[in-house]
């Protein structure tokens, strides 16, 4: 392993994923740098579990996708283990998919079927509900080395805050959009109904409790249909 191109091809690769548009994007080049730097990777993916279901995010190819869904059909897997215990692995690895597994004894065999030959999984990030992976295929047995753990760790580590930074970007435009929607709805109840500021406000937030709906729904309503029905 040539560590020294390994770090110029990090640095630039950090440089380029703060620089994506938008998070999928970021998603995206985080995966396609997987099977890029990552010796022995044949394809790569990010997971969330949310709870019981799982989405998969950026697969290099179908496999991916097709493996986390067997992971939530068969209700166990690196992955989905991790997701639920309450001390999360920061790394997870199946070395060999030809060997017996006693920890996940109906994934491995299911996936050497489809032609998984080893894997690893990174945690990327756990929310209150949400937990997510980078995760790591190949089609070899034992084509994981220590070096190759080594330099997905890093890998992992740079996608860690290169997403979170995206995702802490979408959530701001998110505010930000919802906050002029909200603004232009109260506009609206301001002029129908002859309210002030903070009458119209008062109105928007009375009508999403009363309904259980989300403030930024109602908002939505309301500019879509010119007032509340």
């Amino acid at each position: 392993m040539d560590w020294h191109r390994f770090a110029q091809q990090m640095a630039s690769m950090a440089r380029d994923l703060l620089a994506q548009p938008s998070v999928d994007s970021t998603l995206e080049r985080i995966t396609g740098s997987a099977t890029e730097l990552v010796e022995g990777c044949d394809a790569a993916g990010i997971l969330l579990v949310h709870g019981f279901e799982v989405e998969t995010l950026a697969p290099t190819e179908q496999l991916v996708a097709d493996l986390d869904q067997l992971q939530q059909r068969l209700g166990q897997g690196p992955c989905f283990d991790a997701a639920r215990e309450t001390e999360k692995e920061r790394v997870f690895r199946i070395h060999d998919f030809t060997a017996e597994e006693l920890r996940w004894p109906h994934f491995v065999p299911a996936a050497l079927e489809r032609g998984v030959g080893s894997m690893m999984g990174f945690l990327l990030f756990t929310d209150d509900q949400d937990f997510g992976a980078l995760n790591l295929y190949s089609r070899r047995p034992g084509a994981f080395t220590e070096v190759s753990e080594d330099a997905a760790v890093m890998l992992a580590s740079h996608a860690a805050v290169a997403l979170s930074s995206a995702r802490t970007h979408a959530q701001m435009e998110q505010a930000v959009a919802t906050r002029h929607q909200i603004g232009e709805a109260m506009g609206i109840l301001m002029s129908e109904l002859r309210l002030t500021e903070d009458q119209a406000f008062t109105t928007l937030r009375r009508y999403s409790q009363e309904n259980n709906i989300k403030l930024r729904e109602v908002a939505q309503q309301v500019c879509e249909k010119g007032g509340l029905s």
